[in-house]
């Protein structure tokens, strides 16, 4: 029963997040692979991973895994529900404690052939720019070298749902998935690859 419930809430708000923002995906790389890949993104408002996910067909849903902060969608059972049940989202925590290393953790998912939607900035911003890039994408594509990294700009979630609003406006929004980038060379430092992969999500914005 649990089950069903969930999804006809994911169903609603699939065909919500469609018609409220209006998402468009733009493809500059191969679409719709079974392939494990991480793809990253900005963050900006609560509905990224929700906008995000709803571009991938729905055959491929459940095997590509939203990434999210235990410590706020833990706050209540509702929001808990929503991120585990409705959209199968992995929690992990933002400060490094010694209670489940959230590296190891997706390291596992990706074992399992599954990709991973991440936002490298750690929280939201304000959609004015894109902040620098926590180290766990880095240390991520270290490990696993050979699993594709595909930059995902989202554009206009900033005016749909800002920071801090718990107002929708409806704007139309866009999803563009760039070229995969390059993993860290053996040289490369982290302050050098973080710095090129955000330059590879800031180059796809309109």
């Amino acid at each position: 029963m649990k089950k069903l419930f969930a999804s006809a809430i994911r169903i609603v708000l699939l065909i919500s997040c469609k018609l409220v923002t209006g998402v468009q995906s733009r493809w500059l790389s191969e679409p719709y692979t079974y392939r494990p890949k991480i793809y990253y993104a900005n963050h900006t408002s609560h509905l990224d991973g929700l906008v995000l996910w709803s571009c991938f067909p729905r055959c491929l849903r459940s095997n590509i895994r939203p990434i999210a902060a235990k410590d706020y969608w833990q706050q209540t059972k509702f929001k808990q529900f929503i991120a585990q049940d409705i959209f199968n989202s992995v929690l992990i925590n933002r400060k490094p404690n010694n209670i489940g290393n959230p590296l190891l953790i997706l390291g596992e998912i990706l074992k399992k052939q599954q990709s991973i939607i991440l936002f490298p900035e750690g929280t939201r911003g304000c959609g004015s720019n894109i902040a620098d890039f926590k180290s766990g994408l880095f240390y991520l594509s270290k490990h696993f070298p050979d699993i594709e990294l595909v930059p995902v700009y989202l554009n206009n979630l900033n005016r749909v749902l800002p920071k801090g609003s718990k107002l929708l406006v409806p704007i139309i929004c866009s999803a563009i998935f760039g070229s995969p980038i390059n993993s860290p060379t053996e040289d490369e430092t982290k302050k050098s690859f973080l710095a090129r992969a955000k330059l590879e999500l800031e180059k796809l914005a309109p």
